[in-house]
Formats: C-alpha cells, sequence, structure tokens
C-alpha cells in the first residue's frame, strides 16, 4: 500500500460521509487499497464545539454490514449478551481516551458520555466496531466483528 495523500484522504473520506467532516481527523484504518475505514477525530472542533464520536465508521462496506446487523435487533443483543458493567467500563475507557486530547486548560465545553456520546448501555454498532477495528478495548466492537464474521444463514425462509 502507498504512503497516504492527505488532499486524496479528504476527497475519499468526504465522498464516503457524503460531506466534509466537520473537524480534524485522522485516518486510523484502511482496507487492503487504502481506502479510509475508520478515522479518529478530534474531540473539539475547531469552534470549540465537542465531538463526542472519538471514532467513526466511514468505510461502506463496513458501515453496509453494521447497518444490516442493527436492522436485524444487534443493538439489544449486544445489550443481551454483554454484562452492563463491561459496557460500562468501555465506556470509561473511550471517555478516559477521548479526553486525553483535549487541550491541557481547555475551559469550554467539553465532549460528554462514552462510545459516540451514550452514557450507558449501547446505541450505535458503529461507534463501537469502529474503535474496536482501531485498537480499543471495546467488548461491543468485538461482539459485533464475532457477528461479522458468522456465516449467513443459507435459505432463510423470507
Amino acid at each position: 500500500m502507498r504512503a497516504a495523500d492527505p488532499a486524496e484522504d479528504a476527497e475519499r473520506v468526504a465522498a464516503l460521509l457524503g460531506r466534509p467532516p466537520r473537524g480534524d481527523y485522522q485516518v486510523v484504518v484502511r482496507d487492503g487499497d487504502g481506502t479510509p475505514v475508520v478515522i479518529r477525530n478530534a474531540p473539539l472542533l475547531a469552534d470549540g464545539t465537542p465531538m463526542p464520536t472519538r471514532f467513526w465508521l466511514v468505510g461502506a462496506a463496513a458501515r453496509r454490514s453494521v447497518d444490516h446487523l442493527e436492522a436485524a435487533g444487534g443493538v439489544r443483543a449486544a445489550q443481551i449478551a454483554i454484562s452492563g458493567a463491561a459496557i460500562a467500563e468501555a465506556h470509561d475507557r473511550y471517555r478516559a481516551e477521548r479526553d486525553a486530547a483535549i487541550p491541557q486548560g481547555w475551559d469550554g465545553p467539553r465532549p460528554s458520555g462514552g462510545v459516540g456520546g451514550t452514557r450507558q448501555g449501547v446505541k450505535c454498532l458503529h461507534a463501537h466496531y469502529a474503535w474496536h477495528l482501531a485498537g480499543g478495548d471495546d467488548p461491543v466492537g468485538h461482539w459485533v466483528a464475532e457477528q461479522l464474521s458468522l456465516p449467513a444463514a443459507v435459505g432463510g425462509g423470507r
């Protein structure tokens, strides 16, 4: 894979989002051909507005896969499969990572919540999976990865 070109990344990320990103970011996960899959957002936008979603799943194929999982009841299934304590601990780790990137001495509004801005439980499998792909210790993201690796049912009866 060739070195990343910032201008090309900006175009690719904007195309994947359907709009330019609102703040600073870094591509932290790419697919085999170098296309961005996960971006890490700055915790604050240029105007100081808090950005609670630190890791954003931008890869089209990954987003579609997680879309299907969510549509099939994945959020509820994840909350059943993973203890509330483990989810709360993941929110704490996410919050700590994001808050460590806030400039020292910042006294303006701060992002709140954990993964994707959620205070408890699971709101968005995309945010959990993005953090997992970026190396985060997230049991929900790990669960999503396991679900996505399961073979699809054959015959299905739909």
